[in-house]
């Protein structure tokens, strides 16, 4: 090289972890549940009434604590049982909730 320094390279390590939002059950008003996970996920209406019909699933991933906690309460206030946790490790293994 012409005098430099060679390059380094660091791994941030982020404060917030990532969070993921998971649809539990749709619950007894699933029209209004399969509007909010189109509002949350931006996917289609038959996209959105599939995920909610398979419940439980994982909806979003990678969001910050405050992303997950407002997808979470719309959800909630649209009748779902909802819940945000934070996303394993890569190579972490999860036992799944009860």
């Amino acid at each position: 090289m012409s005098g430099r320094e060679p390059a380094e390279y660091y791994t941030l390590l982020c404060d917030d972890p990532s969070h993921e939002v998971v649809l539990v059950d749709c619950g007894h008003r699933e029209m209004e549940v399969i509007l909010a996970v189109r509002k949350v996920t931006g996917q289609s209406l038959w996209h959105s009434r599939a995920q909610a019909r398979h419940a439980p699933v994982t909806l979003l991933g990678g969001l910050s604590a405050h992303r997950a906690q407002s997808a979470v309460a719309l959800l909630q206030s649209a009748g779902a049982r909802a819940e945000w946790r934070q996303e394993p490790e890569p190579g972490e293994r999860t036992a799944p909730s009860p």
